[in-house]
């Protein structure tokens, strides 16, 4: 019997297409969303989707199930969900979000700082109104998490003349990285940031990392930039440093709660840029996580699942059990 690979996408037919070509042999099934997956569920030892979109009523449906593949970094959802048996293995693309998650964070840094919303309010009323423009060049970041993604902004950083600090438990020495703090030592490192920007992780040890005694540490000129997840930041605890003025504001693309409520405090929040999780997209985002899948498509054919480069490890535990 053919290994049967069952895709869940918008883009499921592209992604199908293309392995085809590689893997003979193979049967991949193409499917624009999980309603019309679950008539090939039962049959499927392999589902490969964005996380979010791979909801428990599918995975449920699928006893042959060997392998997950998310066609994103973060599988938390995945990793939280009791139906995804402990014996299924998990894989990740992680790696390929590098350029469009730093694009982000770099424009919600030029735009809090030369108050580009406000510039916007002006157009709109037709308003004439100058103010000095503050540089990149000669500001700190400090990036909050040393994976592939703190790398790539931190190169691009670079040449905006931006001097780069981390925090990490895991790494001590980076290139492009003027200084590494361990996470005890986030509140020092938030006090010398300029722009503290989130990317780590989110789990059960980075639940709101960032807290009311990191936003307090953080000069009156900083700027959060949280790019990672919500539950990575005290929510509660920024709208009341974002209410007083201790730090310059936020630029926001990732909430507790997505998406994020009508009413929500912290669309109104002062001094806010709000972007609704839109980081790690891309126009060319297929295209990217095409060869993270296929590398391990064929490490998966060769030697089964624990041969899969990108494997993520899961507790030996459902984290709801």
């Amino acid at each position: 019997m053919k290994d049967r690979f069952l895709i869940v996408d918008k883009d499921a037919e592209w992604f199908a297409r293309e392995l085809r070509a590689s893997f003979r042999g193979v049967e991949f099934i193409a499917a624009s969303d999980p309603a019309s997956a679950m008539a090939f569920a039962a049959g499927a030892q392999v589902l490969i989707g964005l996380a979010p979109a791979l909801p428990a009523s599918l995975i449920a449906a699928m006893p042959r199930l060997a392998w997950v593949h998310a066609l994103t970094t973060g599988v938390d959802n995945l990793l939280a969900m009791p139906e995804l048996g402990i014996e299924v293995a998990l894989s990740s693309s992680r790696g390929i979000h590098g350029p469009q998650m730093s694009e982000l964070a770099i424009l919600l840094m030029l735009s809090l700082g030369r108050r580009l919303p406000q510039m916007l309010a002006n157009q709109s009323a037709q308003v004439w109104q100058r103010w000095p423009q503050p540089l990149l060049a000669g500001k700190t970041a400090c990036l909050v998490g040393l994976g592939a993604i703190a790398e790539a902004l931190a190169a691009r950083l670079h040449a905006f003349g931006v001097t780069v600090t981390g925090v990490s438990d895991g790494r001590g020495e980076v290139t492009g990285f003027a200084r590494i703090f361990p996470r005890a030592r986030l509140r020092e490192a938030a006090a010398e940031a300029d722009f503290l920007v989130v990317i780590v992780p989110y789990a059960p040890q980075t639940h709101h990392l960032v807290n009311d005694a990191v936003l307090a540490a953080m000069p009156a000129r900083a700027f959060l930039i949280n790019i990672s997840r919500g539950g990575c930041v005290d929510e509660a605890a920024l709208l009341r440093h974002l209410a007083t003025g201790s730090i310059a504001g936020a630029g926001l693309d990732v909430f507790a709660t997505e998406p994020l409520p009508p009413g929500h405090p912290i669309w109104s929040a002062p001094n806010v840029i709000i972007t609704p999780h839109v980081g790690g997209m891309s126009d060319t985002y297929a295209a990217q996580a095409l060869p993270v899948l296929a590398r391990n498509i064929a490490a998966f054919l060769a030697g089964g699942v624990n041969a899969l480069p990108d494997r993520v490890a899961r507790p030996a535990e459902s984290p709801r059990q």
